[in-house]
Formats: structure tokens, C-alpha cells, sequence
């Protein structure tokens, strides 16, 4: 079976998280062929990997949101016709999208975005759609505003995409989209495995953003919540990681015989046997932090809130483990915030090993905005060690339990806030007792519900319902046709 895995933002270029989960994923399943379809910014990450891609990865694609026309491909197209204006005019009134006549209009019609930006067809349907709802503004900055948020939308669409038996999302968004639009030119099955809720992420991306304002924020988040409503509708199953996070998409209106819930795993034997502390570091109380250097992870908060504890409890050591690489102008002001407030025992080691480092924590930390099922939870859990968290996706579903009784693996703390967050930071160096004990019931929980081979086994069965839907047969993993 032919597997076409639509990554936006992650594999194979950034180091974790979902990035993580496709590796393994594509590892679990030799025999399948697997395609990657991935979406990155711009032309500067092409080929840019960080991962040795699996011997049964056959082809990588890649989307550039912010591409241009180059070598001007496609020739200037007059104008589009009358079913074509209706679909493109309905988008952007966010009435009911013919998106089969914008997908056929991208794919079959030799058709430049740039210039069809500028086209006296895309004005007359900004203009309506600026007369109808949003006549208060100023119409030019409207424009503009919307050329922006539909190049990348029409780049999507303009994608070719490969041929594949499934088309298996990480997410919706634009990766939605390529999913919903391959099933629709090739036929085949769509997956989708939400990590986090993407329209919930970006919407609270865009509330925090400075560089969108006013009721732009609002026409943002509508876009994004078009592009998710297109890939429930059209997605043969949507699977999610807990049971809040199938709610919230069935909220967004995706229907609830299509969800799922598929818990991650982590491979618990990889995390026997590492090493610990020696006699000297025994003396101090360590904590870890894995994790990208990154906005959304909320790093400055976390370095307010180690301050402040270890000024209260000076054994404490705060390592903070990950890459900083992809956000540097963010990881460099983590830098200077702990150089001008002369903050000691802070460390930075960059991407590491995990496992030559989690074995010395006493605990471990994280202050995210936002997050899904982390996978550094589990594996803190694997190693024994308590967790110090915000309330943010799972996070309290992973520490204090969902449907067992063994009680908190840890503190869920309010995200930003730097009172509580040391407070917990204290209370956990003070209490060695209440860490071992915490640190046993999270791998008591990450053994019973959230093994590695559990997730492999659950995806085996999707894949395989999948080929039988299709007429395949699969037999000890092997998929062929029916004789």
C-alpha cells in the first residue's frame, strides 16, 4: 500500500513532537511504500532535513506557502469562467465552497496565483465581500490583506500532488486541504491524526499576534476554520489523541462517527538502565526542560519562575534541553534574559540525547501556551520522574489521570503564571519522597495505556481496515490485490 504522509511545519526538518511520532511511524511499517508530502514557509528549508529518512521513504515532496511564481510558469488567463468566479467568490464569503471547481480551476488550468491575485476577477470578489460585511474599513488595506491570506491557500492548490492508495494529515489547515484535494483527483482514503486541534492553535496564535489587528485577526481565524471544516468533511477518519481533543473537533464540525481516539506511545525499554546521578550531584536538585527553544513553549516564563524558586531553594539546577535553531531571534533573547538578570544554574545544552540526561533529573518541566499529548511527559514517566506542567492540551490528563486511579504523577500549573509555577518548582525540591512517589505512578501509567507497541497496533488496525475499504488484502503486513 501506498502511503502519502502531508506534514506541515515538522518532518523532516524540525526535531520532536510530531516529527517524532512520523519517524516512528514510518519505521513501524517496512513494508508499506510511503510518500512524503511536506509543507514548509519558503524555498530556504528545501532539503533541510534532520532526519536519515527510512529505506521504504520512496519520494518527498515539498509546498512553499510563501513561493512565487518562478521562471513566470503560467500563462496569463484573461479571465476564469462563471462557475469558477461563483466557487472563488463563495470563499471568500465563507458561504458553501464548490471546491471541486477551485481544485479543478488550480490543477487543470495552466493558472498563475500572482496574477490571478491581481486579477480584475479576484477584486470584484474582494469587493463584494467587502461590501457585504466589512464596508467599515479602509478597502485598499482589505485588499491586501486578503491577497495575503490566499496566496498560501492558492499555492496549496496549486500543488501537484502524488498518486497514493492513502493520504494520511497530521493535521487539518493546509494540510488538510492537500489531503482533501489528492482524494479528490486521485481517489484513495483520507486520514486525519490531529496532534493538537490545529484551528484552536492557530486562533490562539493570531490572538496574541502583533502583526494582524483588529477584525483581521477575526478573518484569519475564519480562514482557518474553512480549511479545517473541508478536511472533516471530506476525511474517511479523524483521529485524536484524548477525549477533550475529539469534543473540541466535533465542536468545529466534525462529525463524531468519523473520530477516534489514538493515544500516543513511547518505547518504555528505551529509558531502562540510563544513567543517574553520581554522589556529588545527589546533593542538588535537578530539572529538566525538553524542549524546543520556541514562543510556544513559553521559555521566559519558565526562566521567571526558576528564578524566583531557586532564590527560595538554591539546590536547584534548571537544564533545558532542545534545539534553538528554528527560532533563533526567540532562543537568543532566552539567552539574554538569563545573562542580564544574572540568573545562575541555567544551562542550555542544545539538542541532546535525552537519555544521557534524564536519568540525573529529579523532576522534569513544562510551561507550554499550547501543546497536544507531549511526548517528553511520557517519557519522564518512562524514567521515572515526576512532571511539573501547564494546563494546556493533555497535560492534566497525563498527570493526574483519566481513566485510572493511581493518583497525580505530578503538578498541573495555570500557563503564564510565574507565581505558581515556582511555587511548584519549591514544593517539589523540598519533598523527595512525594518525587519518587510521583515518578512511580507516571511510569505505572505510561505502562498500562501508553506503550509503544499500543499505538503501533492501533494504527496497524486503521491501515488495515483502510486497505480492505480499498479492495487490498493484508496479510502479516503486506498489502496486495485481490486475486
Amino acid at each position: 500500500m501506498k502511503i502519502c504522509l502531508i506534514a506541515e511545519g515538522c518532518y523532516p526538518y524540525v526535531v520532536g513532537g510530531v516529527s517524532s511520532w512520523l519517524h516512528r511511524l514510518i519505521q513501524a511499517f517496512p513494508e508499506q511504500e510511503f510518500v512524503i508530502l511536506t509543507i514548509v514557509a519558503n524555498r530556504s528549508w528545501s532539503g533541510k532535513y534532520v532526519y536519515e529518512l527510512p529505506e521504504n521513504v520512496t519520494e518527498v515532496h515539498e509546498l512553499y506557502l510563501e513561493d512565487y511564481n518562478w521562471s513566470q510558469k503560467g500563462r496569463r488567463v484573461k479571465s476564469i469562467d462563471k462557475k469558477e468566479y461563483q466557487a472563488l467568490r463563495s470563499l471568500l464569503l465563507n458561504q458553501k465552497v464548490n471546491w471541486e471547481a477551485l481544485f479543478d480551476m488550480f490543477q487543470k488550468k495552466s493558472l498563475s496565483v500572482d496574477r490571478l491575485l491581481m486579477s480584475v476577477d479576484f477584486f470584484h470578489a474582494v469587493t463584494d465581500c467587502y461590501n457585504l460585511n466589512y464596508s467599515q474599513i479602509v478597502f485598499s488595506d482589505f485588499l491586501w490583506m486578503l491577497r495575503s491570506i490566499y496566496l498560501p491557500l492558492f499555492h496549496t492548490m496549486k500543488m501537484q500532488i502524488p498518486k497514493a492508495d492513502l493520504y494520511h494529515c497530521t493535521a487539518t489547515g493546509y494540510g488538510g486541504v492537500l489531503g482533501s484535494m489528492a482524494k479528490y483527483i486521485h481517489g484513495g482514503r483520507l486520514l486525519i491524526s490531529e496532534h493538537g486541534i490545529y484551528t484552536r492553535e492557530r486562533e490562539e496564535e493570531l490572538i496574541k499576534a502583533k502583526w494582524v489587528e483588529g477584525i483581521y485577526k477575526d478573518i484569519w481565524i475564519e480562514q482557518f476554520r474553512k480549511m479545517s471544516n473541508l478536511a472533516y468533511d471530506r476525511a474517511d477518519l479523524v483521529t485524536s489523541l484524548y477525549e477533550h481533543a475529539r469534543e473540541l473537533e466535533v465542536e468545529l464540525g466534525c462529525p463524531y462517527e468519523k473520530t477516534m481516539i489514538t493515544p500516543n506511545g513511547i518505547l518504555v525499554e528505551n529509558f531502562n538502565g540510563i544513567p543517574g546521578k553520581s554522589e556529588e550531584e545527589e546533593e542538588r536538585v535537578y530539572i529538566g526542560a525538553v524542549l524546543r527553544i520556541a514562543p510556544i513553549k513559553d521559555v521566559k516564563t519558565l526562566i521567571h519562575a526558576f528564578s524566583f524558586a531557586r532564590e527560595a531553594e538554591p539546590s536547584l539546577k534548571l537544564w533545558i534541553m532542545g534545539p534553538w535553531e528554528e527560532e533563533k531571534e526567540y532562543a537568543q533573547e532566552c539567552f539574554d534574559l538569563v545573562e542580564a538578570e544574572g540568573i545562575p544554574d541555567v544551562e542550555f545544552t542544545g539538542r541532546v540525547d535525552v537519555r544521557e540526561y534524564l536519568g540525573k533529573m529529579d523532576l522534569t518541566i513544562l510551561t507550554s501556551i499550547s501543546e497536544g499529548q507531549p511526548l517528553t511527559i511520557l517519557e519522564s514517566f518512562a524514567a521515572h520522574k515526576p512532571v511539573i506542567a501547564t494546563d494546556v492540551g493533555n497535560c492534566r490528563g497525563l498527570i493526574m489521570g483519566e481513566a485510572d486511579e493511581l493518583g497525580a504523577a505530578g503538578i498541573v500549573t495555570h500557563i503564564m503564571n510565574v507565581e505558581e509555577i515556582a511555587r511548584a518548582m519549591v514544593t517539589m525540591a523540598r519533598n523527595k519522597a512525594m518525587r519518587l512517589e510521583m515518578g512511580e505512578i507516571g511510569y505505572q501509567r505510561v505502562m498500562e495505556k501508553y506503550q509503544y507497541e499500543f499505538m503501533i497496533d492501533t494504527y496497524r488496525g486503521i491501515y488495515k481496515d483502510f486497505a480492505k475499504s480499498m479492495g487490498l488484502i493484508w496479510e502479516d503486513g503486506t498489502v496486495r490485490e485481490k486475486e
